[in-house]
């Protein structure tokens, strides 16, 4: 089930982003946050008016995905990047893609025009799942993130909308 996040989740977020630190680099973050943290991000998104929503299977949140502004000025409003995050031991089990076929549904209706994903290069997973929604590469920065002692390169993917 998709719904929208609360506060209620805050825990549960909070260990799936900070597995995605700590062991991957699909965030060049080094640090784990805390639930404090998520909670208060998780009232911002929804202050400022950013859709959040999280993917629950029997009660427990397994995902969560939002969508925020690729950039500050003016002229890029309609333009949004998005996030999202799946446990991995749910893995495998269509949620991402349910996640971001409901994200990008959101979007439409809101009326914004493209997309993004910055995706570490070395994500096949993710690159795969923005495939087969319909983004497009649109380019690569070489070498802008470190992490586990070593130099990575970020994949962009937009879909117009």
């Amino acid at each position: 089930m998709i719904r929208i996040a609360q506060a209620k989740d805050a825990a549960a977020i909070t260990a799936i982003y900070n597995e995605a630190i700590l062991k991957t680099t699909a965030i060049y973050k080094n640090d784990p946050v805390t639930v404090a943290d998520r909670r208060a991000w998780i009232a911002r998104q929804a202050q400022e008016g950013w859709p959040l929503f999280v993917y629950e299977i029997d009660e427990t949140v397994v995902g969560y995905a939002t969508y925020g502004s690729f950039r500050a000025y003016p002229g890029y409003r309609q333009t949004i990047e998005h996030s999202i995050y799946v446990n991995p031991t749910s893995a495998g089990r269509g949620i991402a893609t349910a996640l971001m076929q409901h994200l990008i549904a959101i979007a439409k209706q809101e009326g914004y025009h493209v997309m993004l994903a910055g995706i570490d290069s070395e994500n096949s997973a993710s690159i795969h799942l923005h495939k087969k929604l319909g983004f497009t590469f649109s380019g690569r920065m070489k070498e802008v993130g470190f992490k586990f002692d070593r130099w990575l390169d970020v994949d962009f993917y937009q879909m117009v909308l």
